[in-house]
């Protein structure tokens, strides 16, 4: 594809480029671009928000441009100050390193494994001498740090900053210089970080990375950006009926967005969808479907989102029960409670109350409103918990 039109494509639903005459000189110049993510392993999972950045990555690797993935086995252990009102607890080596096994996992489940050029910062962090570590911190001022918005508003509450947040983004800076990129993507939230990568592979002699992001996504609440920290997430790992049923659960005005950002259907589809809602000749649910469908499709195959999708619509469209549910046996009397929490549909006791007073447990159709609430092992009857999960509760010689 000539560099021209590999520009037009690049740089359709990009939020920032800089820039996007270095980008198509850097392309007739090079060819093949090296081209920069750095993900910090301080949680197992990836969702749909990192997907948002690693299909753009996936666009480079199918015009033959070379993706340089950087686990951030060392930049985990700092924590990353971006849109951070307090500084991040720090992660233990292990912690980090047993994370980023599943990262690379889920990655390749977006990216070619072919032409993905795999590193960890720890290769050439963990070598610097404590004389090399304040040549990089040299080549940045203080006042330029504080520049950066999250840091400017803590300085101005008189909220502690530590000095080894100032660091995270000159460490960061330093994987571009390691590994010589072309160009580094990430979300919006990492604008300041990816500028200050420009500046100091300047320092260090280089031509300044191209920096382009990529929209934050809101999660199932339509609300916070989708994080595992809010709850509102959807995983790469999620098994195909909790996908496709978180995804029919995001507000309507997300629709759009998600296909966009989330999907491969051509963008005429998509507007066509767009106009069809807002004219409102379609139901906004039928265009969730589709949604869902192709997302579920692509994690899990067409197969098993086909199934996902037919059992979405018996249990929520139809109200009819699932035909498969997990069987849990009683032999005596088990608190709702603890039997919310020894069948694995909550982590703690504590989410098992609030769940309870939210409204989200059911027996058969009767809501269960007291957290103190006893099942006797009796009959044989249906818990629903949350909108998408039911158990079969049987007794032992039901």
């Amino acid at each position: 594809m000539a560099p021209e039109e590999q520009v037009k494509l690049l740089k359709r639903n990009v939020v920032d480029l800089v820039s996007e005459g270095e980008l198509l000189e850097r392309i007739r110049e090079k060819g093949r671009l090296r081209v920069k993510l750095g993900v910090d392993p301080s949680r197992p999972d990836l969702h749909l928000g990192h997907a948002v950045v690693l299909r753009k990555l996936r666009e480079f690797q199918d015009l033959g441009h070379t993706v340089v993935l950087i686990i951030g086995d060392f930049t985990a252990r700092i924590g990353d100050p971006s849109g951070r009102s307090e500084t991040r607890p720090m992660l233990s080596k292990e912690e980090v390193l047993e994370n980023a096994k599943t990262y690379q996992e889920q990655a390749f489940k977006i990216l070619d494994p072919k032409r993905t050029e795999l590193r960890f910062n720890g290769e050439w962090l963990d070598a610097m001498t404590f004389s090399d570590v304040i040549v990089l911190a040299s080549k940045y001022t203080v006042a330029r740090m504080l520049e950066r918005d999250d840091f400017a508003k803590r300085f101005k509450e008189g909220s502690p900053i530590s000095i080894s947040e100032f660091l995270y983004p000159l460490a960061q800076a330093y994987d571009s210089v390691a590994v010589q990129a072309d160009v580094e993507l990430g979300g919006t939230d990492q604008l300041f970080n990816l500028l200050v990568g420009r500046k100091i592979q300047e320092e260090y002699g280089q031509k300044p990375q191209i920096v382009m992001t990529m929209p934050i996504i809101e999660g199932t609440d339509g609300k916070m950006k989708m994080s595992k920290s809010y709850g509102n997430y959807i995983a790469f790992n999620d098994p195909p009926d909790e996908m496709y049923g978180k995804l029919m659960s995001i507000p309507d005005h997300l629709i759009v967005k998600y296909m966009r950002l989330l999907t491969d259907l051509p963008e005429d589809q998509v507007n066509e969808y767009e106009k069809a809602m807002e004219e409102r000749k379609i139901n906004p649910r039928d265009v969730k479907m589709v949604l869902a469908f192709e997302i579920t499709k692509f994690f899990h195959g067409e197969e098993k989102a086909t199934e996902a999708q037919e059992r979405f619509v018996k249990v929520f469209q139809k109200r009819e029960l699932p035909d498969e549910m997990p069987e849990v046996c009683l032999e005596g009397e088990t608190s709702i409670v603890e039997l919310l929490v020894r069948i694995g549909a909550v982590s703690s006791r504590s989410e098992a109350k609030r769940l309870i007073e939210q409204g989200g447990v059911y027996l058969d159709d009767a809501r269960v409103e007291d957290i103190k609430f006893v099942l006797e092992p009796v009959k044989e009857c249906v818990l629903k918990v949350g909108k998408r999960r039911f158990y079969k509760i049987r007794p032992r010689n039901g």
